[in-house]
This record gives structure tokens, sequence and C-alpha cells, in this order.
């Protein structure tokens, strides 16, 4: 029997708040922080859609779940690392 599988890793990190990420002044920045939110947004949709046993599940909103559908989808699994700063002035985040 041939098993094949895949591993992927996606780094999404920084703070995406654009008062806490400094982005707001430099247009480059500014944009890849709105991307990072959008794809966020987007995954987040997808467990949504899979976690209720959505008839449709919104792959093809983002780069990101496009490029993660077969680990999200079928016999696939998913595992996310959550890296959360423990100081006070991050706790709104």
């Amino acid at each position: 029997a041939i098993v094949q599988g895949s591993l992927n890793l996606c780094d999404l990190a920084g703070s995406e708040r654009l008062d806490r990420s400094g982005a707001s002044s430099d247009v480059r920045r500014l944009r890849e922080t709105q991307a990072i939110n959008k794809s966020l947004s987007c995954l987040g949709d997808v467990f949504n859609a899979l976690g209720t046993g959505a008839s449709h599940v919104p792959f093809r909103n983002s780069k990101l779940t496009y490029l993660l559908q077969d680990c999200l989808s079928g016999d696939g699994k998913a595992l996310m690392f959550v890296n959360l700063s423990p100081t006070l002035e991050s706790s709104s985040e």
C-alpha cells in the first residue's frame, strides 16, 4: 500500500491590528496586514462551515483556504498553533 501525505506550514504571525502593527503609515505593510486579516477571516468561515456541516464550504474565498482545501476536507487533518502574548497590552487581542 502506498501512503501519500503533505505538510503545509503557514506563518500568519504578528499583530494584525493596524494601531499595534504600525502599518497605517506604510502602504506595503498596510496591504500585507489587510491580506492577513482577510485570510484569517476566510479561514474562520471555512472552519465554521466545516464545523456546522454546511453544504457549501467557502474554500475559494482566499488563497490560503484554497491552498489548504485538501488538508481541511475529506480525510485531511489540521492542527493550528496559536501563540498569544501574555502582556496586559495584548489582552484586547
